[in-house]
């Protein structure tokens, strides 16, 4: 159980030292650093959902034959539309918009910010919680390695995102403390989603290949509706794009590596 404990917090403390940058660095992140940043969080992203979610859901299915694929296709579009309802349902603003989403609301910009990114941050505390639920019931797929490569990997794309909310805020004139409040803040949905995930382990085990999928097809869904455009903001540049090939190979050397 400690281990798992440890697991669960390693992406929160990303996103935290991430937050912390605003007492580090004295000016706002370049728009070039944030593209990079994206782009790599979106890499690490992909990369999770295939090999660390959709490949051991359909790995966990192989009873099924050649219908294994089909809990994970299932799983992957419950995801997307889980997502697309919260992105509907929560007033939201993304970076580089104008106008927010959702339902009108009188929350500042920044609160509606730091809502995008709680939205951004529930598949990934999910995604935690259901691989490690299934390290613990012993699903044969899910090992200790690779449950910890998965919270690595967040933890790693948590930390950009953490700085991408703290600095614009300490920028507009927020205090620092305030500012770094609130980028820890937009990662605390994270570990309650896992470890709530982690209680109803014992109700989810059945169902596990459906949750894994589920899963990732919450994350992609984020990556394609809010981190590739952002990514790709602007005058054109490559940036991102490399940016996320490298994110998408370090997730997939740490899967491979430790799984």
């Amino acid at each position: 159980m400690r281990e798992t404990l440890i697991g669960i917090a390693i992406p929160f403390i990303g996103t935290a030292a991430g937050s912390a940058c605003v007492f580090l660095m004295r000016n706002s992140l370049s728009d070039r650093l944030q593209r990079f940043l994206t782009g790599f969080a979106a890499g690490v992203m992909v990369a999770a959902s295939i090999w660390s979610l959709l490949i051991p859901a359909m790995n966990d299915s192989v009873s099924l034959g050649k219908l294994a694929f089909l809990p994970a296709v299932i799983g992957f579009w419950l995801g997307i539309l889980f997502l697309l309802a919260l992105d509907h349902l929560t007033p939201h603003l993304h970076r580089y918009e104008e106008r927010p989403e959702g339902p009108h609301s009188r929350l500042k910009n920044n609160a509606l910010m730091m809502l995008a990114v709680t939205i951004h941050n529930i598949p990934e505390g999910m995604a935690v919680g259901v691989v490690y639920a299934g390290y613990m019931h012993g699903v044969s797929e899910l090992t200790a390695s690779a449950a910890l490569a998965l919270s690595l990997g967040i933890a790693i794309q948590n930390f950009p995102e953490g700085a991408i909310i703290s600095m614009p805020m300490y920028a507009e004139g927020n205090g620092k403390a305030k500012s770094f409040l609130s980028g820890v803040l937009s990662g605390a949905v994270e570990p309650v989603g896992a470890l709530v995930t982690i209680w109803l382990s014992g109700l989810l085990i059945p169902v596990m290949p459906y949750l894994l999928s589920f899963a990732a097809g919450a994350m992609m869904y984020v990556v394609v509706e809010e981190l590739v455009p952002e990514m790709s903001h602007g005058e054109h540049s490559n940036v991102g794009v490399l940016a996320f090939a490298l994110g998408f190979c370090l997730m997939m050397a740490l899967d491979t590596a430790l799984g």
